[in-house]
């Protein structure tokens, strides 16, 4: 079995890179590390390294499934961030119905986003609680 350590990076692709640039760097607060003609490296906190990669093929259309990109944000944080995501005119694509808060919305090029607050114990120990159906923990 192959062990894999955590998540190395995310590449989103863009129609238009510098709209895209400047939501994550001034909506959503991500640091910039590099950008160049065709893309550009992001920073979220001290390890979620981000890639936009300008692509033709991009279209602002979300998709129909509910695959989504999850980031961290502190509680003192949350009302903030999502008033400043509210600001930018980013779109909400669903209401929060799990455990502590959530904020889902689209960025400027349709990709399905989530601000949370908790992790993935907070969410185990809510399920302990009102298990899903049929669920199994391990």
């Amino acid at each position: 079995m192959v062990a894999i350590g955590s998540l190395n990076h995310v590449t989103l692709s863009v129609a238009q890179l510098e709209r895209s640039f400047q939501f994550y760097a001034r909506v959503l607060g991500f640091r910039p590390l590099a950008r160049w003609k065709t893309g550009a490296y992001l920073l979220a906190g001290e390890s979620t390294w981000l890639c936009l990669t300008l692509d033709a093929r991009t279209s602002a259309k979300p998709a129909a499934e509910y695959s989504h990109l999850a980031f961290s944000v502190p509680t003192e944080s949350f009302s903030e961030a999502v008033a400043a995501i509210r600001a930018s005119g980013a779109q909400a694509w669903q209401e929060n119905s799990s455990e502590g808060d959530s904020h889902y919305f689209l960025d400027p090029d349709g990709h399905k986003l989530e601000l949370h607050v908790g992790d993935w114990r907070s969410r185990l120990a809510a399920c302990q609680q009102q298990p899903y159906e049929n669920m199994e923990f391990f």
